[in-house]
């Protein structure tokens, strides 16, 4: 089985019910800003049981969140997802009905992609297929401790960015600015901060559950995977459109033919200057 498809489906059974409402689940308070109380339920309670398969989580600040494996069998290819595949975790909340966040998710000094590097126990870098598991979680209204996800997409890294060379270039080692300030002891991490669109802003993934995969023949293999929408992006400077099959559980898909959406997510009006920082003002004037 295709390892995204099949945390997928995990993740459809344990946070909707069969009509596809969210189910109530208990999520601990955040202890620290580095803390994942979200990410370790992922590991130790969701995705831990997954038959014939491994599902190790990361240390805080380490990316992906979780990397899902086959036990049952010698690794031979990393960039199949059916044998090895990295999830990374984006949270999000919902702000006046709307999950927030409409001109993008923060990719902090690790942009998205379908190919993703990661190392084993001897320190040696494996290139694997990377997805992208987008969340919102709203409290459950009455049930103090309790939390739902109101939606979520689990997508392919190439929906979002299938540039491995430029993944690496930010990934990669850096140089620090330093020696800065009056007293020359402060420093510059240079670290980049970037933005990617964000997939739970298009109504037709809001209050649902979603796969976003590369491969338009996945329902023939998963009979569970029903193909909902056929996703388009194309290349500005290539004009080349990218497809990408939408994917809905099959008690949650209408017995339809898939419908087109090509460029999903609107061009942003960005600029090459960045806004200036919140400014405190005085209640008077000089």
């Amino acid at each position: 089985m295709d390892l995204p498809a099949a945390a997928f489906l995990r993740l459809r059974q344990h946070f909707f019910d069969a009509a596809g409402r969210p189910i109530l689940f208990p999520l601990r308070e955040k202890r620290n800003t580095q803390d994942d109380p979200f990410g370790e339920f992922l590991v130790a309670r969701v995705l831990a049981d997954l038959p014939a398969v491994s599902c190790v989580g990361a240390p805080a600040v380490v990316t992906p969140d979780l990397v899902l494996f086959r036990s049952d069998l010698a690794i031979d290819r990393t960039d199949d997802a059916r044998q090895i595949a990295g999830i990374e975790v984006k949270k999000l909340a919902r702000t006046r009905g709307a999950v927030a966040r409409a001109s993008g998710v923060d990719f902090n000094t690790t942009p998205p992609c379908g190919r993703i590097r990661i190392y084993d126990a001897n320190d040696s870098p494996m290139d694997v297929r990377g997805f992208y598991l987008f969340v919102c979680i709203e409290p459950a209204e009455g049930v103090l401790g309790s939390v739902v996800l109101s939606c979520l997409a689990l997508v392919d890294g190439n929906f979002l960015n299938e540039d491995f060379e430029y993944y690496l270039s930010i990934t990669g080692q850096r140089e620090k600015r330093i020696g800065l300030g009056t007293f020359s002891d402060g420093a510059d991490r240079q670290r980049p901060m970037l933005i990617f669109p964000n997939p739970l802003r298009r109504a037709e993934f809001d209050h649902s559950a979603t796969l976003v995969h590369s491969d338009p023949d996945l329902s023939s293999s998963q009979t569970s995977l029903t193909p909902r929408f056929r996703l388009g992006r194309r290349v500005p400077s290539t004009g080349e459109v990218r497809t990408f099959i939408g994917y809905r559980h099959t008690m949650d898909a209408a017995a339809e033919p898939p419908t087109d959406i090509l460029d999903p997510f609107p061009t942003p009006r960005r600029t090459v200057r960045t806004a200036p920082r919140g400014r405190f003002r005085l209640p008077f004037a000089f």
